[in-house]
């Protein structure tokens, strides 16, 4: 799985820009600046079978009934920003989808860290075991 960025996975991407939501005065209510970046991993020419099946199973929450990952950008003011934002975004998203997981190696506790635990519980134990008062005393 060579460089993402070198496929110019780009030209696959389909872009919609909308007016964004929240506060910023008239510039909101003027400037279509909230970009929607969509991909279809399916119809992806540039992706490998294996590629789009780790896609389709890591990033499977983001892809909609369609077949398409869609990512939405509005934290900038301008919509070019907003644009680079979801690309990198979605590059970072890809790359985290392929890389593999290391597996686990599992190991015993060492002898300290097992003193430490059940010194611990000792302490717990002695602390509410001194709580105890006197039950059924005189008022």
């Amino acid at each position: 799985m060579a460089d993402i960025k070198e496929r110019d996975l780009e030209r696959e991407m389909s872009f919609q820009a909308s007016r964004s939501g929240g506060a910023g005065g008239q510039n909101v209510n003027k400037v279509a600046s909230k970009v929607e970046l969509r991909f279809h991993v399916g119809d992806s020419q540039l992706l490998s079978d294996e590629e789009k099946s780790l896609v389709q199973e890591k990033l499977g929450s983001r892809i909609n009934s369609e077949g398409y990952l869609q990512l939405v950008c509005q934290a900038e003011r301008s919509q070019f920003r907003n644009k680079e934002l979801c690309i990198e975004r979605f590059y970072e998203l890809l790359r985290q989808a392929f890389t593999r997981q290391k597996k686990r190696t599992a190991t015993k506790p060492t002898r300290a860290s097992v003193r430490k635990r059940l010194e611990s519980k000792k302490r717990q134990s002695d602390k509410k075991a001194s709580r105890g008062g006197v039950k059924g005393g005189d008022y």
